[in-house]
């Protein structure tokens, strides 16, 4: 099946056009390189072994996301392409409501134009708020607690009244929770262009010492956890494309909406994390203590057994191969994570 990936160049698509290919499926990318580099296209095709195509464009135009679903006689889309840092949003909310619900507008009038309409949503924790129980399970109440939560939450909304009212459409709304790591090749990995908002990237920044003082921040250090920082549930992006693998296959079985959480279920706090890379990859991380960020929970796990039952998928990489995997790629595909990849 050849599926369009919106936001495809970028670090969640990128690995997933690697599952797809491995699956057997034929992904064709779309992103506007915002937060991307086309040089991506060349790496996504060298871990494949096969040409991959792409579009150059922004899903908010819905003549180009039209015209490639016709050109590459797409048959399923996976949605990834939006804005996701939490601060930016708070700070943001207008550029971020335009680019993430904007954005999905515009992708599904498009694929309603060309008939097109079954859809893999790339979701977030976010839209849980404040947990009222963990671990998280997909019937946890949704209430966001920032701008970005609730553009997802909105998205969530919209997918979900067009599957009420329609028989045609066919959705899937996958809730991520914290994804990390990289290709085990070490060609494709986490590199946002500009300042990072994500912890793995800074604490890499921090480990290379990249500029004078480089430290890491620990963002809350008072909050009611066993040690003070913020806890999350990091999932290796590796497992987290294969879960896109598994709901789009299973897209044409069950109900017309399914949502499903990916994660690990088991929840590391930040401190932890620092000090698992640390020992991981045999590297000091300096870093300090800050305030607690507007939007952020002190803690946010999975439940993921409905992802295990229903898809037959369940993470199956560790806390250590998510640090190994993102300090290699760092290392071995460039030495800044905030300019480009090289060609």
């Amino acid at each position: 099946m050849k599926v369009l990936l919106t936001g495809g160049l970028g670090f969640i698509g990128s690995h997933t056009a690697v599952a797809l290919a491995a699956a057997g499926h034929e992904p064709v990318l779309f992103d506007n390189l915002s937060n991307s580099s086309p040089t991506v296209v060349k790496r996504v095709s060298q871990i494949t072994g096969r040409s991959v195509s792409c579009v150059i464009a922004d899903v908010r135009d819905a003549s180009a996301v039209r015209k490639a679903m016709d050109d590459e006689r797409v048959e399923a889309v996976v949605h990834f392409a939006a804005l996701k840092a939490v601060a930016e949003s708070v700070s943001s909310p207008l550029s971020y409501h335009a680019n993430n619900v904007g954005g999905l507008l515009s992708l599904l009038e498009a694929m309603d134009d060309v008939g097109v309409r079954d859809i893999v949503f790339s979701s977030s924790a976010t839209v849980y708020g404040e947990p009222h129980e963990l671990p998280i399970d997909e019937n946890h109440p949704t209430s966001a607690v920032n701008p970005y939560g609730r553009t997802k939450l909105i998205c969530e909304q919209i997918l979900s009244d067009l599957t009420r009212g329609s028989g045609e459409w066919r959705v899937s709304l996958l809730r991520y929770f914290n994804p990390v790591g990289g290709h085990p090749s070490g060609l494709i990995g986490e590199s946002p262009l500009g300042k990072p908002n994500n912890l793995m990237p800074l604490l890499v920044r921090a480990a290379q010492k990249t500029g004078s003082g480089a430290h890491l921040s620990v963002f809350g250090t008072d909050y009611p956890t066993t040690d003070g920082s913020a806890v999350r549930d990091y999932v290796h992006v590796v497992d987290l494309a294969e879960g896109h693998v598994a709901a789009l296959d299973r897209l044409a079985t069950g109900d017309a909406l399914q949502i499903y959480n990916l994660g690990t279920g088991r929840g590391t706090s930040v401190l932890e994390l620092l000090a698992a890379f640390e020992k991981a990859n045999n590297v000091a991380v300096p870093h300090v203590s800050a305030p607690r960020r507007d939007g952020d929970v002190a803690a946010m796990f999975a439940s993921v057994d409905k992802a295990q039952r229903e898809l037959g998928w369940r993470a199956q990489r560790g806390i250590e191969e998510m640090c190994l995997d993102s300090w290699l790629f760092a290392t071995k595909s460039h030495s800044d994570l905030g300019g480009a990849l090289p060609v």
